[in-house]
């Protein structure tokens, strides 16, 4: 079970600047007239395509609530009427990750019969998910009573042979006797002390358990059992405070080293990504790549491959809050922010993404309270039933992407299109986002490419009221005592700035050109905006019926922060009736005297 994710500093550039503030600013400057609002996007659906990269798909961190009236079923797992909602909407064929209390499994051990049905309880949702062809991975934490160094689930295992013998059992029964499809993830955020007390010495001696652990159970049953890590809270992160300016000292780069030195397996390598920013993933380091690629070197340098999945394992939309609007009853903004954010880390060359989390936290026994899910709910209504955010149909419109993706036609900073077809429709995702700490985010991104004499200055600026007077265009930027590359930096923020606060309250028309589209289609639009953000239906804006010869053209509205789903389906052609050539027609018998002569004559 999470503690309060405020602990975490996901202020990137807080976390940077090794501590200092950095406030986010909310400019309006009136005397900004937006030129060029309008989009135009032109699709050759005869055109080649690829395979839709599986990092599209709607993939899900399945916990929530942290409390059930049920106590065998897991604490930390959504409520069985929300997982059934979502099995039945979207489906199991993804990614799906489930947390592994230890901890708690072993607090009914006196209780036999209650213990066989927490895990059966695990086990199911396990199975839901292989069997739809989905992957489970399966995060392994918490320490149980009398294995760890402090009566704490948190602290670090003592016990090394229990709690082998503990980790080992489950991965025997879960994928060596049942076969189930499951990634095993040592452990969540070790680089923060709410989630685990110990040691960077610890921590590799657990992750070496588990790894010895898979090993030794595929070579007795030839099964394939991968084990990943660190789940750290952000790529650049240690159990010791850590900046972007030191990557070396990460505990992913520290995890690579140790593998390579012990000859161990690290099938993949996970972290999470909390922020506004759509293009976090391409923030760029010291060694002016972006932390994708200086992974993917790191990889390469101490012999592993290079194409080692890299997963964001936790992300949402986040400002550094518990609670925030964005998430709940304004939670179409936060719906905007995940095909933007996706889209980027496809760019970025992340392998895949799992969005934390299915469903809210509240009233849980570790008073975590947390409005990060695509469900809430709310304990004055009766069964707790959990109802959907508008960021649930963000998810539900994921699932309608077919199988063949477009390239990336729409080149903007705010708006985009994900267009997919399959073999009798063609989808369009149409995105509007707009980040609210876009200065904020564009200065993070770039800071680490700047020597130390330009990061001191741009602090300094950061620091003072002088970037709220540059943003506002009341100083000027040439001006300053900088060097260029520093002014084009500030240049480029005034001019995001600009463009951002202008379009977080236009409206724009987007055309949508599709050529070498031919014959009669049905045509459905489902769209998220602020018209609604809580309990909203999953049901078509617009339906109409479409025939074409070549060509098919709309203009769309995009209100700020929205999603639009466009699905033309191509309707069957009406079977052919071919002519049915008449029989030819037979002469008619003799009838009356003419029978009689007939007969007489042996006719």
């Amino acid at each position: 079970m999470h503690k309060a994710k405020s602990t975490i500093k996901k202020l990137k550039f807080c976390i940077l600047t090794c501590g200092f503030t950095f406030y986010v600013l909310i400019f309006a400057f009136n005397g900004f007239a937006q030129q060029g609002d309008d989009l135009e996007y032109t699709l050759d659906v005869a055109s080649s395509t690829a395979p839709t990269p599986k990092i599209f798909k709607p993939n899900m961190d399945l916990s929530g609530r942290g409390f059930h009236q049920e106590d065998n079923w897991p604490q930390g797992l959504a409520a069985k009427e929300t997982l059934e909602a979502w099995q039945k909407d979207i489906g199991f064929n993804g990614f799906y990750r489930l947390q592994y209390n230890l901890w708690d499994i072993s607090q009914p051990s006196k209780d036999k019969g209650a213990k066989e049905k927490l895990l059966a309880n695990y086990a199911n949702i396990i199975k839901s998910i292989s069997e739809a062809g989905g992957v489970v991975i399966l995060d392994i934490f918490g320490t149980p009573a009398g294995m760890g160094r402090i009566l704490d689930k948190k602290t670090a295992p003592v016990n090394m042979e229990a709690f082998k013998g503990l980790v080992k059992g489950t991965m025997k029964d879960l994928s060596c006797d049942k076969k189930y499809n499951i990634w095993y993830e040592v452990w969540n955020a070790p680089d923060l002390e709410n989630f685990f007390l110990g040691r960077q010495q610890d921590y590799f001696n657990l992750y070496r358990l588990v790894s010895e652990s898979a090993r030794e159970l595929e070579a007795q049953y030839k099964v394939r059992i991968p084990v990943g890590a660190p789940s750290a809270s952000s790529w650049f992160r240690h159990l010791e405070a850590n900046t972007i300016f030191t990557p070396e000292a990460s505990l992913i780069y520290k995890l690579i080293k140790f593998c390579y030195q012990n000859h161990l397996s690290l099938n993949f390598i996970s972290w999470h990504g909390f922020s506004t920013d759509p293009k976090i993933e391409k923030e760029n380091t010291i060694y002016n790549k972006s932390s994708i690629d200086l992974v993917r070197d790191w990889l390469s340098y101490f012999s592993f491959d290079r194409n080692t999945p890299l997963i964001v394992d936790e992300w949402n939309y986040d400002r550094d809050a518990n609670l925030l609007p964005e998430r709940k009853e304004k939670a179409y903004i936060a719906s905007s922010y995940i095909p933007a954010r996706i889209k980027n880390m496809h760019e970025a060359g992340l392998d895949n993404q799992v969005y934390f989390c299915l469903e809210d936290f509240q009233n849980n026994p570790e008073g975590v309270t947390r409005n990060v899910g695509v469900f809430y709910f709310d304990t004055r209504h009766a069964q707790d039933k959990g109802l959907p955010k508008a960021t649930y149909n963000a998810f539900r419109m994921l699932k309608e992407l077919g199988p063949e993706m477009f390239a990336f036609k729409l080149d903007d900073e705010f708006a985009g299109v994900l267009a997919t077809r399959s073999e009798d429709k063609i989808t369009l995702l149409v995105y509007n986002y707009i980040d609210p700490e876009i200065v904020k985010d564009l200065l993070a991104e770039n800071i680490a490419g700047l020597n130390p004499a330009e990061r001191k200055f741009l602090l300094g600026v950061i620091r003072s009221d002088q970037l709220f007077k540059i943003m506002a265009q009341h100083e000027d930027v040439n001006l300053l005592p900088t060097t260029n590359k520093v002014k084009s930096l500030l240049k480029n923020a005034q001019e995001l700035n600009d463009k951002a606060e202008h379009f977080k309250s236009a409206k724009r028309k987007l055309k949508i050109s599709l050529k070498n589209i031919k014959g009669n289609y049905s045509y459905s639009r489902f769209t998220v905006d602020n018209s609604c953000g809580l309990n909203c239906g999953f049901k078509p804006a617009a339906e109409k019926e479409t025939g074409t010869q070549d060509a098919y053209q709309e203009e769309l509205t995009l209100n700020p922060y929205s999603l639009n789903l466009i699905i033309l389906k191509k309707k069957p052609e009406p079977p052919k009736v071919e002519a049915v050539q008449p029989e030819p027609l037979k002469p008619e018998p003799p009838k009356g005297e003419a029978a009689k002569d007939a007969n007489a004559a042996g006719i």
